[in-house]
This record gives C-alpha cells, sequence and structure tokens, in this order.
C-alpha cells in the first residue's frame, strides 16, 4: 500500500531523527538534567508511595484551593525555566565583544529570547494570577467553590498541557525566533518553514482555551455566589480587581484564539490573511495581537494593584484609603485598557491624528494608577506599619513601579517612541513594570497567603533575602538598558561592535546573577519554612490580623470553606465581624453537600498535549485520532452522574468546633 518512505511519513509527519537536536551541546546538557531529575522525582513519589494520594488529592481534585496551589506551583517551575532563558541572554550579550561570537549561535539566541516571553508572559505570570485568584476569591465572598469546579480542574489541565507542549520544543524540534508575539510576514510558512512557530501558535491556543474557561469561572463565581449582605461596594478590593481582570480575560482572550486560527490558517491551508501580497495584511495582525496584547498587561497588573490594596491595609492597621476611588480606578483601567493598544506601534505609519488619540489615552490611563498610589500612600500615613514581608515587597513595588510609569509616559509621547521604540529603552521599561509590579506583587501575595494555604508561615529571614536580592537585582539588571537604550542600542540583538557598550551588559549580568539569588532564596525559604512548619505554624487562622472574610476560617480551611454562610456588613468583613464580638454556632451543622473529584481533566490535557503535537508535526492520522478521543471522553463525562458526596453533619460539628474554639480565643 506504501512505499517504506511513504509509510514512514504518514506515521510520523515532519519528525525525524534530525529533529532532535543531539548536536546542540547546551541542549544536551539542558536535556541530560532535566531527565535525571524527572527520574529523581520520580523515584521519590515511588518511594514514598505517593502516587495514590496524589492522584486522589491533588491531580483530580475540584477544591478550588488545591487547583489554586497547582496554578502557583506550576507558574514557579516555568518561572525557573524563563529565567534560565533571561540569564542566559544576559551572558550572552555581556560576553559578545570585541569579534567574539558569545556562546549562542544566532539561531538559537533567537529561539531564547522568543520562548522567555512566552514563557514568562503566559506560563508564569498568568498562572501564578490565576492561581491566587482561584485560592483566595471564593474564601473572600464567603463561597464554598467557585461556581463550576469540573471546569476549574479543567482549565488548570489545558494550561498545564500548553505548558507541556511549550517546554517539548526545548528538546524536539525548535521554538519560533519570531520573538514572543510572532509578527507576520516572518511568522509565516516564508520566512518560519520550521516547527517553531507551530508549537508556539498550539501551544497558546491549548494554554488559551483553559484561560478562558477559568474566567468565564471566575465572574460567574463572583457576580453569582457572594455571601448574603456583600453587595459589589462591600467586596475585597482583591476580588474586584479579580472581576476587572477575568472580564478582560473573557473579552480579550478569544481575539488571541481568533488571531492565531487565522495565522494557523495561513501556515496550513495556504491562505493569505496576513501576508505581504494576495490581499493580506499584516497591520491586521499587528492591530488584532495587540487588541489583545495591552489589555494583557492590565490583566497582570489588576490582582498585583488588589494584592498590595489588602497587605497595605493589613500591615498598617487602618481601613484602606478611598475604598470607593480605588473600585472606580480599577474599572476605569478596565475600559481604558482597549484605547491604548496602537502605542505599541506608532511607527507603523498610521498617521499623526491615530497616534495623537492613542497618546492621549496612555498619558490618561495613569491617572487612575496614580490614584490607586496615592491611596496606597495615604494608607500607610499614620498607620502602624508593620515591615514583615509582604509589606517589604509592596514598598518595593511602589518605588519601582512609579519609575516604569513615568518611563511608559515617556514612551506614550509619539516623536519619543519614534527614537525609543525599538531599543533596549523600551525593554527596560517594560520589564519596569512587569517585575516591579506584577512579580513584586505575586511574591507580596504568596507570601501573605501562605499561611492560608498550608496552616504555617513562610521564614521572614529567607523571604528578606529573596526581597532584597530581587529588588537590587532589578536595579542592576534593568537601569543599564535605559541608558543604552537612549544611547540607541537596539534590542534582540546577540553582538556587539562597539566596545563602549560592553560595561553596561556586565552591569546587567551582574544584576540578573543577583535576581537569581532572590529566587534561590525563595526556593530556600519554601524548604526551611516546611522543616520548621510546626515553629512557623499558625493556630488562630489569622496569623497577619487580616480584614477580610478569607482570615475567618481556619488555615488551611475545609473543603467546604464554610459550614454556615457569613453575612457581610462591611468591606472589611473580618475586621467588622471581630468588632461586633465574632462568634459562630457550636450546633445545628447539616451535611455539606459537594463535588466529587474527576480524572476527566487530566486526561483531557494529556490528549490535547498528543493533539497539538501531531499538529505541529503533520501526523494527520493522530490528529484525527486524539480529536475524536478528546470528543468521547468529553461525552463520556457528562453520563458521570456519581459526582457528589456529602459530608456527614457529625464529622461537621467536631471540625467546627475546633475551629470555633481556635477563633474565640484569637478575638
Amino acid at each position: 500500500m506504501f512505499s517504506n518512505p511513504d509509510l514512514l511519513k504518514f506515521i510520523f509527519g515532519r519528525l525525524t531523527l534530525e529533529s532532535i537536536p543531539y548536536h546542540e551541546p547546551i541542549l544536551v546538557v539542558t536535556f541530560t538534567v532535566v531527565a535525571l531529575g524527572g527520574i529523581a522525582l520520580l523515584g521519590v513519589v515511588t518511594y514514598f508511595k505517593l502516587w495514590g494520594y496524589l492522584w486522589r488529592e491533588w491531580l483530580t481534585s475540584v477544591d478550588h484551593k488545591k487547583i489554586g496551589i497547582m496554578y502557583v506551583i506550576l507558574a514557579l517551575v516555568m518561572l525557573l525555566r524563563g529565567f534560565s532563558d533571561a540569564i542566559m541572554m544576559r551572558f550572552q550579550q555581556a560576553i559578545a565583544f570585541n569579534g567574539s561570537a558569545g556562546y549562542l549561535p544566532p539561531h538559537h539566541y533567537d529561539q531564547v529570547f522568543t520562548a522567555h516571553g512566552v514563557i514568562m508572559i503566559f506560563f508564569m505570570a498568568m498562572p501564578f494570577v490565576t492561581g491566587l485568584m482561584n485560592l483566595v476569591v471564593p474564601l473572600q465572598i464567603g463561597a464554598r467553590d467557585v461556581s463550576f469546579p469540573f471546569l476549574n480542574n479543567f482549565s488548570f489541565w489545558m494550561t498545564t498541557a500548553g505548558a507541556i507542549i511549550i517546554m517539548i520544543s526545548l528538546f524536539v524540534g525548535e521554538f519560533a525566533q519570531t520573538g514572543w508575539l510572532a509578527y507576520p510576514p516572518l511568522s509565516g510558512s516564508d520566512y518560519s518553514p520550521g516547527v517553531g512557530v507551530d508549537y508556539y501558535i498550539w501551544g497558546l491556543q491549548v494554554a488559551g482555551i483553559g484561560t478562558t474557561l477559568s474566567g468565564i469561572n471566575l465572574i460567574a463565581t463572583i457576580v453569582k455566589m457572594r455571601a448574603p449582605g456583600m453587595s459589589f461596594m462591600k467586596m475585597p478590593v482583591f476580588t474586584w480587581t479579580s472581576l476587572c481582570t477575568n472580564i478582560l480575560i473573557v473579552a480579550t482572550f478569544p481575539v488571541l484564539t481568533a488571531t492565531l486560527a487565522l495565522l494557523s490558517l495561513d501556515r496550513y491551508a495556504g491562505t493569505n490573511f496576513f501576508t505581504n501580497d494576495l490581499g493580506g495584511n499584516p497591520m491586521m495582525y499587528i492591530n488584532l495581537i495587540w487588541i489583545w496584547g495591552h489589555p494583557e498587561v492590565y490583566i497582570l497588573v489588576l490582582p498585583a494593584f488588589g494584592i498590595f490594596s489588602e497587605v497595605v491595609a493589613t500591615f498598617c492597621g487602618k481601613r484602606l484609603f478611598g475604598y470607593a476611588s480605588m473600585v472606580y480606578a480599577t474599572c476605569v483601567i478596565m475600559i481604558l485598557s482597549y484605547l491604548v493598544w496602537l502605542h505599541h506601534f506608532f511607527t507603523m505609519g498610521s498617521g499623526a491624528s491615530v497616534n495623537s488619540f492613542f497618546g492621549i489615552t496612555t498619558m490618561i490611563i495613569s491617572i487612575p494608577t496614580g490614584a490607586k498610589m496615592f491611596n496606597w500612600l495615604f494608607t500607610m500615613y499614620r498607620g502602624r506599619i508593620r515591615y514583615e514581608v509582604p509589606m517589604l515587597w509592596t514598598m518595593g513595588f511602589m518605588v519601582t513601579f512609579v519609575i516604569g510609569g513615568m518611563t511608559g509616559v515617556l514612551l506614550a509621547v509619539p516623536p519619543a517612541d519614534f527614537v525609543l521604540h525599538n531599543s533596549l529603552f523600551l525593554i527596560a521599561h517594560f520589564h519596569n513594570v512587569i517585575i516591579g509590579g506584577v512579580v513584586f506583587g505575586l511574591m507580596a501575595g504568596v507570601t501573605y497567603w501562605f499561611p492560608k494555604a498550608f496552616g504555617y508561615k513562610l521564614d521572614p529571614f529567607w523571604g528578606k533575602m529573596s526581597f532584597w536580592f530581587w529588588l537590587v537585582g532589578f536595579y542592576f539588571a534593568f537601569m543599564p538598558l535605559y541608558v543604552l537604550g537612549l544611547m540607541g542600542v537596539t534590542r534582540r540583538v546577540s553582538q556587539f561592535e562597539d566596545p563602549s557598550l560592553q560595561i553596561w551588559f556586565i552591569i546587567a549580568a551582574f544584576g540578573a546573577v543577583l535576581i537569581a539569588i532572590g529566587i534561590a532564596s525563595f526556593i530556600i525559604q519554601l524548604i526551611v519554612s516546611f522543616f520548621k512548619r510546626e515553629e512557623l505554624r499558625d493556630t488562630t487562622g489569622d496569623p497577619w490580623n487580616g480584614r477580610t472574610l478569607e482570615w475567618s476560617t481556619s488555615s488551611p480551611p475545609p473543603d467546604y470553606n464554610f459550614a454556615f454562610t457569613p453575612v457581610v456588613h462591611d468591606h472589611d468583613s473580618w475586621y467588622d465581624m471581630k468588632s461586633r464580638g465574632y462568634a459562630r454556632p457550636l450546633e445545628g451543622f447539616k451535611p455539606i453537600h459537594m463535588p466529587k473529584n474527576t480524572g476527566t481533566g487530566v486526561i483531557l490535557g494529556a490528549i490535547s498535549v498528543v493533539l497539538g503535537f501531531a499538529l505541529i508535526w503533520y501526523m494527520w492520522w493522530l490528529v484525527v485520532l486524539s480529536f475524536v478521543a478528546i470528543l468521547a471522553v468529553a461525552i463520556g463525562h457528562t453520563f458521570n452522574y456519581k459526582r457528589d458526596f456529602y459530608i456527614p453533619a457529625e464529622e461537621v460539628t467536631e471540625t467546627e468546633g475546633k475551629r470555633t474554639a481556635l477563633l474565640a480565643e484569637q478575638v
């Protein structure tokens, strides 16, 4: 039926032995280290007989708290991968002078900076943000879980599947060499005929499904499952920022999905949506990708703003100053984020009028952001500030983010942008707001809510070590890039001729090393805290004297969060309950109805990885098979009626009796 080559091509598509980069020493070493680490991890799990426990309690869990924790774990793993790309770039640029080509070939360097951007935005920052929202929002609004618990599990595994597809590109084939937004015509089949862009497309498409469904789920949860008395203007600020974030997700991620679908049609079906000829228009891609891309920046930073609001109120012992203005500022930022996308391509010929409009809207969006900054400062004014680790991250953010905001306003001026748009000044600005805003906020959040998730605090010494290395390392790493950008040095360049530039790149590489020590300090903090957990254990449920509802539960909370749905009278709900003389009933508990764990999400995620891999390598038989398998598993799940269980009243009574005694002790 087939000649031998035809049969191999039918089975393996484009995949050959040459697709495995065994001739790249860096990748061989990386693969060896990852393989040995994976084998060691599997050995530990097997030795301690943890497979059954992990499957029953975590991998198949529909509990929003465990899913939130798994999102954060995924984000931390991808942080290590994304940062390894970053430090490779910094070292390459620091040594590639005076005729030296450095140690990264140009095609490998291009893959590294593309992978760094994709991983850090899509698979580090997004899962981190989603994880904290999953963990905290239902607890803050008095809900037992999210609206659609299975959908939550499925969303996580689709995000993980997208991350796995991206990681496979490191060892089989190659990744895109286009930059993290894959502009055509460079990302078209003429200029990128290999599999790199296809890895990019299908990794993001699979993960985008999970992100969109998670956004729908959290919006439904916040709108429909708030505790009695919790009107919109009594919601905690973090819940408000989560609501606005997920509205942005649901509105913008379908645009990304459609844009990548059109790009994939250009590559797979020979259409001409984004080509330079035959009626195509590459500028349409750039408009569409930034209609998603600029709101994405606020998808990341708005939850961080919510975290800072919770932290400042807690560690200053005061109500948040200007609660209503903080809410309105969040909503204004959400709306204006749709009206600024064109500032990313002022230089592409839109004309003076269009550039002026988008320059002005970009400057206007700094006003509500500035209002938030003043609200935090006024909350601190005359407050009893406790310089705990979350507060240190917050204060580091306030200084760093203001610098990034000012350079952003400078870039919003079209004539200035004409000079700076493709320089390292832009790289420094972007990292200034993403690291100084998003990463600092996420680190504050994970430290602040860690005792809520696990029942014990993180070790403060290593937390402070991590903070100071991150903060100082950031300034060493990125302030030189502002200088280089003003000197006209363009981004995405792996080798340089002018030896006077080298000292600035060496300083930047030193800053990257300091950040690496900060990341290592955080990992040490997790390990040390685990072994000191009895000493660091929280017995009250509220180690920080927090002000919102999540602190009214035990640490960690029971599966059902709240045995009695709380009644809310104030947006500082927990502080208000304590001031009223907090009390919980000790009897009258009823059986609690909870959703049952399911492995369907894991299975669908695994098949999605197979489907994505088959599409990338043109294994059309496997594409059909995996697509049919996805449909079969999804339909089969609908026939699984036994998805619920009840927690007996006696068990609830025993658990709640102990918890109430602890809370009464605290009050």
